[in-house]
């Protein structure tokens, strides 16, 4: 008896832009990593955020379905407004797949020694921000 293999599910990238409504402390964004850490987990959606000036440029990656579900739930989230999608393609592999969120920002905003954080240089990037748009 041949059995059929489920189908892989389409894999898409999305990266957004947004201005937080308020000042992000580190323990702000330390609850808000851990509740996307663990919704991500969840979803099956691997990525990075960027916090840098009061603003934030996410990636996520994942099955088309939680996209769909999470870019929603984003667009709904009072914390933040000037939302704009940038991009939002297809893609064969993740670049973030270790990370449920990996995080870049200051580095005095990584108090609590937080996993997966990059520290962003004068420019305001890392290695994992340029991994998001290239």
């Amino acid at each position: 008896m041949t059995t059929t293999a489920e189908p892989t599910p389409t894999l898409e990238r999305l990266v957004y832009t947004s201005r937080a409504c308020e000042s992000m402390s580190t323990l702000m964004l330390f609850n808000l990593l851990n509740q996307a850490r663990s919704k991500n987990a969840r979803l099956q959606i691997t990525g990075h955020l960027l916090y840098a000036d009061g603003l934030f440029t996410q990636c996520l990656e994942g099955p088309t379905q939680s996209i769909d579900s999470l870019w929603q739930s984003i667009q709904a989230d009072s914390r933040h407004d000037a939302i704009s999608l940038l991009i939002r393609v297809p893609i064969e592999a993740r670049r973030f797949k270790e990370w449920t969120m990996a995080f870049s920002s200051y580095r005095y905003l990584n108090e609590f020694d937080m996993p997966g954080f990059f520290p962003i240089n004068v420019h305001g990037e890392s290695a994992q921000t340029k991994m998001c748009i290239s």
